[in-house]
């Protein structure tokens, strides 16, 4: 469970790294998932913002009592997983990730979001670990963004350079096993992987229930933007109830995948 002090890190700074982390066992399994996911998929080498899209047996991993109970101090006991990603930033070449804040990219109405964002290998400055704004979240805003089309970025909403202070950028060293918790709000990114070490990140995306996910507004965000269509993702209820009574937990055919 996350200390007093660590859930008061969490609000103050927009992130937290718990003690816990996850077994050699564990992560030897997501590895060899992944693996079979670039298999079938190797247009995913750099990044597959739609996991359980495409291979439904990652939801295992979001199951982690220990994960949920972290989870559950910082949103409340009632928590939708709407989404799992798997920014694996390949040794030699991987690309970089734009600073930008998730929620310009999410269709949650109010806009709210626990990710958690786990080191499936170590994450190093040197590979291109996350780097993230403390206090960037504050404001509970979404800032300027704008959009891109850099076959070099992960990701193509930028922040405006203007909107932060990269000289206040954080780097999370994590090692493998380990997570970080972090807010809808708050402003991150990371940079290209010139090493020979991978650096593989796997996300879960967890929603308090009091919020819904508008498959509407995803739809626009899909003709205004392009790129992957979160109109059909698929909801899970992993805890409680639906606050909302608005969220459709049904199993959903994947826009990507039918």
């Amino acid at each position: 469970m996350l200390s007093a002090d660590q859930i008061a890190l969490y609000h103050e700074k927009g992130y937290v790294v718990p003690d816990y982390r996850l077994g050699a066992e564990t992560l030897a399994a997501i590895r060899e998932q992944h693996d079979r996911l670039l298999a079938r998929y190797p247009q995913f080498r750099d990044n597959c913002p739609a996991l359980l899209s495409y291979d439904l047996a990652f939801l295992n991993f979001a199951r982690d009592e220990v994960i949920l109970d972290m989870a559950e101090q910082l949103i409340g006991p009632d928590i939708a997983l709407w989404n799992m990603s798997f920014f694996a930033k390949p040794a030699v070449n991987g690309k970089k990730t734009p600073f930008h804040q998730d929620g310009e990219y999410w269709p949650i109405r109010p806009l709210a979001t626990c990710t958690v964002w786990i080191a499936v290998d170590a994450a190093t400055v040197e590979n291109g670990c996350l780097r993230l704004v403390p206090g960037s979240h504050k404001a509970k805003h979404l800032m300027a963004h704008e959009q891109r089309n850099n076959p070099d970025y992960t990701l193509q909403q930028e922040l405006l350079a203007s909107e932060y202070n990269d000289d206040e950028a954080e780097d999370l060293i994590l090692e493998a096993g380990q997570m970080s918790f972090h807010d809808v709000y708050l402003a991150h990114g990371s940079e290209v992987n010139n090493s020979a070490q991978p650096r593989r990140g796997m996300t879960l995306r967890l929603m308090p229930t009091s919020s819904v996910y508008d498959r509407d507004v995803a739809t626009a965000m899909h003709h205004q933007r392009g790129g992957f269509n979160m109109s059909n993702h698929s909801l899970f209820l992993l805890r409680g109830k639906d606050l909302s009574g608005g969220n459709d937990f049904r199993l959903r055919v994947p826009v990507a995948a039918a």
